[in-house]
């Protein structure tokens, strides 16, 4: 299958085990067909550890995937919530059907899948409602510009619960300068939306060092809970390490520190 005009191959990873799609010769999911909750990819285990927290295991929850790739966090959301209705929004027609062939869902998934901009395909479902939106199609400055905006992002909140949780995947070059933007951009979202600030999972030495790598970035009403620090404090426990959990004043610190940086 081409994506984007490149190449995407399903083949078996000799190392850890499972699967991998890539994309232009470029590693983007891993899936284990025996194990739905092993999460290679320590970007997606901290999505996960995010919902075990706020969603505890067994709980059903509606949660919308705004990128399919190889449906990964989906199988595990089936795999530890039996039963949840899902939604995922990908926009190249041919992915879902090679995925699916190749990979198949575990039995029972409930899952929709759509095919479209995820802007435009959210924007039409009106007044649904998720607990939980999870965006993965951010990579550097190659990332669709008019989702990397605080417009789409108020979009997106509006489509949560009043406790819900908008959880994006940011990966960036060294330099971070894309990643800066997307936090100051999700920062007035959620402020205009009445939120509080923005949080912040990562490998630590991410904001420390230049280096390529992903973040995530969390927002919504569900940060407001009374128990955000328990949450806090089990999302660095479980990693994986050295795991880095800002909350609002610290990414903002953090951040700004950055824009220092890039300043010099």
């Amino acid at each position: 299958m081409r994506r984007c005009d490149q190449s995407a191959w399903i083949i078996q990873d000799e190392v850890v085990g499972g699967w991998v799609l890539q994309i232009g010769g470029v590693e983007q999911s891993h899936v284990d067909l025996a194990d739905p909750t092993h999460i290679a990819h320590e970007y997606l285990r901290r999505m996960a550890n995010v919902l075990d927290e706020v969603w505890p295991r067994g709980r059903t929850i509606r949660i919308a995937h705004l990128g399919a790739g190889a449906l990964t966090l989906a199988r595990y959301v089936q795999a530890t919530r039996p039963g949840s209705a899902q939604l995922v929004i990908e926009i190249e027609r041919e992915l879902p059907t090679l995925v699916t062939t190749a990979l198949p869902l575990p039995a029972g998934t409930d899952l929709e899948m759509v095919i479209g901009d995820a802007r435009e395909e959210l924007a039409a479902m009106g007044s649904r409602r998720f607990d939980a939106i999870v965006l993965d199609v951010f990579s550097g400055e190659a990332s669709p510009a008019h989702l990397a905006t605080q417009d789409f992002y108020r979009e997106a909140l509006g489509h949560l619960e009043a406790d819900g949780l908008l959880l994006i995947n940011v990966g960036d070059d060294a330099g971070q300068r894309f990643l800066t933007r997307q936090v100051r951009e999700l920062e007035d979202a959620s402020a205009a939306e009445g939120l509080t600030g923005v949080w912040t999972l990562t490998h630590a030495s991410l904001l420390t060092r230049p280096a390529d790598g992903n973040m995530v970035l969390l927002a919504g009403g569900a940060l407001s809970s009374l128990e955000v620090e328990a949450w806090r404090a089990a999302w660095k426990r479980e990693g994986p390490h050295p795991a880095a959990v800002l909350d609002p004043a610290e990414t903002l610190e953090a951040f700004e520190e950055i824009g220092r940086k890039q300043s010099r």
